[in-house]
C-alpha cells in the first residue's frame, strides 16, 4: 500500500464505527485501532471479517524486508500521555493526517492562540490533506493553555494539537 491509499484507509474507518481494522496483503499487515477499541476490549465483541479477493487488493511492494512472523503487526496508536501536571488539560486532536496551519493564509492571523477562549464548533486550525485544505473544529469549550505544534509541522492522524482547560 502506498501512503496515500492508507490515507484513504484511516478516512473511511473514521467514518464507520469500527473499533479495530486488520489488513493483510502477503507478507504486509497493518492493524488500526480506535478509540472505541479500548472501551469495547472490555466487553464481549463479535468479530466480523472481510475478505477482498486478490484483484481488488491494492498492489504492496515491500521497500525493506518482511518482519519476522514472530513480531506484532503495525498498530496506529494514540500520541503519548499528557504529562502528570497537565492531566487537568483537554487535548484537541487531529482527525486526520496532513500538514497543520495556524491560520488560512501566511498573510493572516492564527484562529486562536494561548489565552483564546474557545467553543464547541470553533474552528481553531487547518489541516492539509491530498490538497484539500481541512477546517478542524473543536469538539470542547475552554481557554487555550498551548499550542503543541509549529506552523506547516506535519501531522499524524490522533496526534494532539492544542492543549485547553475546560474550566478557564
Amino acid at each position: 500500500m502506498n501512503f496515500k491509499e492508507i490515507q484513504d484507509l484511516i478516512k473511511l474507518i473514521n467514518k464507520t464505527n469500527l473499533s479495530e481494522f486488520k489488513l493483510k496483503d502477503g507478507e504486509f499487515e497493518m492493524t488500526i485501532r480506535t478509540d472505541e477499541y479500548h472501551k469495547m476490549k472490555a466487553a464481549p465483541a463479535t468479530q466480523q471479517v472481510i475478505s477482498v479477493p486478490a484483484a481488488m487488493s491494492p498492489a504492496y511492494a515491500p521497500s525493506a524486508p518482511p518482519a519476522p512472523a514472530a513480531e506484532t503487526p503495525a498498530v496506529v496508536t494514540p500520541a503519548a500521555t499528557v504529562p502528570a501536571e497537565t492531566n487537568n488539560y483537554v487535548e484537541v486532536k487531529s482527525p486526520i493526517v496532513g500538514t497543520f496551519y495556524r491560520s488560512s493564509s501566511p498573510e493572516k492571523p492564527a484562529y486562536i492562540k494561548v489565552g483564546d477562549t474557545i467553543e464547541v464548533g470553533s474552528v481553531v486550525c487547518i489541516v492539509e490533506a491530498m490538497k484539500l485544505f481541512n477546517e478542524i473544529e473543536s469538539e470542547i469549550s475552554g481557554k487555550v493553555v498551548k499550542v503543541l505544534l509549529e506552523d506547516s509541522s506535519p501531522v499524524e492522524y490522533d496526534q494532539p494539537l492544542f492543549l485547553v482547560d475546560p474550566n478557564g
